[in-house]
C-alpha cells in the first residue's frame, strides 16, 4: 500500500476512535492529529480539513464495501442504507452538521448521480430533468438522514420498501393542472 493511503487511514482511524466518544463538532484537526501522533501539516497535506476526512471516510470504505459486495441486480439505495445501518453512530455524529462542506451536502453529491441515472429514461429529453434530480435527490438524502437519526429505526430493509412504496403511491396521484 502507498504511503499516503496508510497516512490517511491512520488520520481516518483516528477520528473515528475521537468520534466514538464526543462530537464532531468537538474536534479539531489538532486533536486528530495528536490521537495519531502526526504533525497538523501531514493533515492538510492529505485532506482540506475534518469534513474533507469524513467524506473520504465514507468514499473509501462505502465504495470499498460495495463493490466488495456486489451483487448482479444489487439496489444502490438498499446498499447504501445497509452501509449506513452497520455505521450508523459514526454517521449519526457526521450528519450533525449541515451547511457547506459537510457530510450532509456530500451525501447529495453522492446521490444526486445514482437518482439521474434511474430518471433518465423518464425525463431524457425534458428539459426540466435538473429539477427533477435535484428534487429527488432531497427528498431521499433528507429521509435517509432522518431514518439514520432516529433513535429506534427500522431496519434497512423496511425503510428502503417504505420509500419505494410512498414513491409509487406518489406517482398514482392526479395532480390539478397549474
Amino acid at each position: 500500500m502507498a504511503e499516503a493511503g496508510v497516512t490517511k487511514k491512520i488520520l481516518a482511524y483516528a477520528l473515528k476512535s475521537l468520534m466514538a466518544t464526543r462530537p464532531l463538532s468537538k474536534i479539531t484537526v489538532g486533536d486528530i492529529c495528536q490521537a495519531c501522533d502526526m504533525n497538523r501539516k501531514s493533515f492538510y497535506y492529505h485532506f482540506r480539513d475534518k469534513y474533507d476526512l469524513v467524506n473520504w471516510i465514507f468514499y473509501t470504505e462505502f465504495f470499498d464495501e460495495f463493490h466488495r459486495e456486489a451483487s448482479e441486480g444489487a439496489d444502490a439505495l438498499l446498499r447504501l442504507c445497509q452501509f449506513f445501518e452497520k455505521h450508523r453512530e459514526f454517521y449519526r455524529n457526521a450528519l450533525q452538521r449541515q451547511g457547506q462542506d459537510s457530510f450532509y451536502e456530500y451525501l447529495g453529491q453522492v446521490i444526486s448521480p445514482v437518482i439521474a441515472n434511474r430518471l433518465a429514461p423518464y425525463v431524457a429529453t425534458d428539459p426540466y430533468r435538473d429539477f427533477y434530480t435535484d428534487l429527488m435527490m432531497h427528498i431521499y438524502r433528507d429521509a435517509i438522514v432522518r431514518w439514520v437519526m432516529d433513535r429506534d429505526p427500522v431496519p434497512a430493509q423496511t425503510f428502503v420498501q417504505l420509500m419505494y412504496r410512498a414513491a409509487a403511491v406518489l406517482g398514482k396521484i392526479s395532480l390539478p393542472q397549474a
